[in-house]
């Protein structure tokens, strides 16, 4: 029973040199033999403040228990130079020979970080039992060298030794930390085997390695297995649930785990708190705050913090900044929850002004998280630099990688690849290709994120090259790689190069097209302004078009004269959106441009009984950190003279560079309480806020604007010809992508001309 023969792994584990080289006890002075040495009260090399040992009289024999509370100091303040410095005082002492110091000792380096040494100390002690095992195999995955534990554990069974139940829980943890879930089996394997798979602390152990692997049902019947099940069992089998996607599963364990009788401990409330938050059931989680408040956990800071983050998922937002205000104790997990839960709020906000709101919020937020003295984490970065994307707050967005910097976190890959989506998001290519090259390491996820970036910047060359240098080094692209892949294609109209890549990734890398795979091959036809091929790929797809691709196709049609199918694909995406105000302009516009004015008089009739809402055409731009919102025909700034004087004088310059105006009907929002107007006449907000970065932003400085609807088709005409004119670069985010314009070009590849 010592030795295990199906654990096979030997030959495929090579030893690898430890990572960082330590002083070896060989480098003590032994020449005092006699054991009788004691320490020396002007020793003024070891500072060690222990209240239960006494220092014993010179030539005084002391025992082996004086050791232990000194050595359990190092444990505690982390002294590996002092431990080294009682290490060659027990070897003085004779107690070298004891193996109860001796694996104390392992203990004592393992915790320090020194794991050379305390391998070196293993080696050397006079018998090694379970305990001397398990506590250098702890060393090795407490300090993230698993594969010298699995090795370490191989030996052990070698070696004839049994090990504790203790010992496998560590080996499944390194089975985890090594992502090997195949020697997980074989470890769960060897627990059936010596029927020891029911006992609690194994079972617990293994239901937490088979759900980090995402092997929910396994972790389940894991679980299940357990014959006395404690509060860490049910715990571990709730958060397991809403870790893999079950959270109205972790619910149900959660009721079970009442009615056995189990007392769930804050921990447990936390995990269902969580799943609460994915489920958005407010209700229940307004309970569960209370059962923790009967069972003592009130002024629990992981309940609180969980709490308040579920409040402000369901929108609690007053709610939630009371409980945050009144909490005693924060720790940068409640920051993180409040920065977090803010930006949350973003996606689900109702409109992009409430968005802005919430991402504005989110800025304060960690300004003052800042100002503390707190130091943020690798969490907070990523959830800042995610609002600084959605807002295309750039000055934010370097600010904070000013901060990142000092802070020592950049290295990091989450960190580095949200600052490479940053910038990307924020029209600045350049800065994301450089923190990009800079990364030390990147993931699939970096690599995409690069590679979207180009092609979303109309840099369609740069971003496949870049992805064949993704395949180049070995990196498995995912969906949504070969979106930006076939993206890239669709912006230069390279129909050949999509076809093949879309071929590649379905026979290569077994992965199955999409919707917004379709849709970029949709787009790039349209380009080509074959509009019956573009029409023939929505025939071949096995699902509903949504209405993105519908959006795409009325454009299409409008630009390419293809009037019969346009009217089809707008009837098409009212059925899906039946009170979009937007695709109702796209309709008017497209029956006036046919001079279809019966059908303009239905549309109009129409959207009367339909109660079709306003179009909310609102602008910002941030400047100084200081956000200026617009209107159409805004007239309520103080610079307002000069912003349509200067749109005057811009519009006569850029005509005589070759701009026509084009006249659209529009629906636009007037005053609260006037009726909706059709007008063609609309000074629209992008303009009005370019206008005022004109007039207030230096000569070099790009203009960035956000717009809450999809550019017109005369906007963007307008701007192209202004960043001609001027010399500016202007990046507008509207609701459908990121417009950049330089020099009379735009990034989308005039795709906003078609609209």
């Amino acid at each position: 029973m010592a030795s295990v023969p199906s654990v096979s792994l030997t030959a495929a584990l090579k030893l690898e040199t430890h990572p960082r080289k330590r002083h070896s006890t060989a480098s003590f002075p032994l020449n005092d033999k006699d054991k009788s040495v004691g320490f020396q009260k002007n020793h003024s090399l070891i500072q060690l403040n222990v209240v239960d040992a006494e220092e014993p009289k010179l030539g005084t024999r002391i025992e082996s228990s004086y050791y232990f509370p000194l050595l359990q100091e190092c444990i505690d303040r982390n002294l590996a130079t002092e431990a080294r410095m009682i290490h060659g005082h027990i070897v003085k002492t004779g107690f070298h020979e004891d193996l109860f110091v001796m694996t104390f000792l392992v203990n004592v380096y393992s915790k320090c970080g020194v794991m050379e040494s305390a391998h070196k100390v293993f080696d050397n002690l006079p018998r090694r039992n379970v305990n001397a095992w398990t506590t250098l195999l702890t060393g090795y995955v407490q300090n993230s060298h698993p594969l010298l534990a699995l090795q370490l554990f191989i030996k052990m069974l070698e070696a004839g030794a049994y090990p504790s139940n203790y010992t496998l829980g560590i080996v499944l943890n390194a089975c985890s930390s090594l992502q090997s879930i195949e020697f997980g089996k074989q470890v769960h394997a060897y627990l059936i085997k010596y029927h020891i798979d029911f006992d609690t602390s194994i079972g617990n152990s293994l239901s937490s390695f088979y759900s980090k692997f995402r092997r929910l049902e396994f972790a389940i019947k894991a679980f299940k297995i357990i014959k006395e099940k404690d509060v860490i069992s049910w715990t571990s089998v709730i958060s397991s649930c809403c870790d893999n996607g079950q959270a109205a599963r972790s619910l149900s364990f959660f009721m079970d785990m009442l009615s056995d009788g189990m007392k769930p401990n804050e921990y447990t409330l936390t995990s269902v708190l969580s799943a609460c938050c994915v489920m958005l059931t407010l209700d229940l989680g307004a309970q569960i705050h209370s059962l923790s408040i009967k069972l003592g956990y009130g002024s629990s800071i992981l309940i609180k913090n969980s709490i308040m983050y579920l409040y402000l998922k369901c929108g609690w937002l007053i709610e939630a900044q009371k409980l945050f205000e009144g909490m005693e104790t924060l720790n940068l997990v409640t920051w993180n929850a409040m920065i977090a839960g803010h930006a949350k709020m973003m996606d689900l906000a109702e409109d992009d002004v409430a968005a802005h709101k919430s991402g504005s919020t989110a800025l304060a937020m960690f300004q003052k998280l800042y100002r503390s003295g707190m130091k943020p984490d690798l969490f907070t970065f990523s959830s800042v630099l995610s609002v600084c994307s959605n807002l295309v707050a750039l000055e934010q967005g370097e600010q904070i990688h000013g901060q990142i910097i000092k802070s020592g976190v950049l290295a990091d890959v989450v960190v580095g690849t949200a600052l490479v989506s940053m910038y990307n998001k924020c029209g600045s290519i350049d800065k994301a290709s450089k923190a990009f090259l800079e990364m030390p390491s990147r993931t699939m996820i970096s690599w995409t994120s690069m590679i979207t970036g180009f092609a979303r910047h109309g840099l369609s060359q740069q971003a496949l090259q870049l992805f064949e240098d993704m395949r180049l080094v070995g990196i498995k692209p995912n969906q949504v790689t070969f979106v930006g892949v076939l993206s890239a294609c669709s912006h230069a109209g390279l129909a050949d190069e999509a076809l093949y890549y879309f071929e590649l990734m379905q026979k290569q890398y077994n992965i199955k097209p999409v919707m917004d795979h379709f849709a970029c091959l949709i787009d790039m036809y349209l380009r080509l302004g074959r509009v019956e091929e573009a029409f023939d790929v929505v025939h071949k797809m096995n699902f509903e078009p949504n209405e993105t691709i519908w959006s795409m196709l009325i454009a299409g049609c409008r630009s390419h004269g293809k009037s019969d199918l346009g009217f089809y694909a707008a009837e098409q995406l009212l059925k899906l959106k039946p009170k979009d105000v937007e695709t109702y302009v796209s309709l008017l516009n497209m029956h006036i441009s046919a001079g279809r004015w019966k059908d303009v008089s239905k549309v109009r009739k129409l959207m009367k009984e339909e109660k079709v809402g306003k179009l909310k055409d609102w602008s910002w731009i941030s400047i100084k950190e200081k956000v200026y919102s617009f209107k159409p025909n805004d007239k309520s700034h103080c610079q307002s003279l000069e912003m349509y004087k200067l749109l005057e004088t811009v519009l006569n310059e850029v005509k005589a560079l070759g701009y026509e105006p084009i006249e659209d009907v529009e629906v636009i929002e007037k005053e609260e309480n006037e009726e909706r107007v059709l007008s063609s006449t609309v000074l629209h907000s992008e303009k009005l806020a370019i206008a005022f970065g004109l007039l207030n932003l230096p000569t070099a400085t790009p203009i960035r604007v956000v717009k809450s609807i999809t550019m017109c088709r005369d906007c963007h005409n307008f701007i192209r010809f202004i960043s001609l004119l001027k010399g500016r670069e202007i990046v507008i985010r509207d609701s459908k992508q990121l417009h950049k314009f330089l020099n009379g070009y735009c990034s989308c590849g005039g795709y906003g001309d078609n609209l």
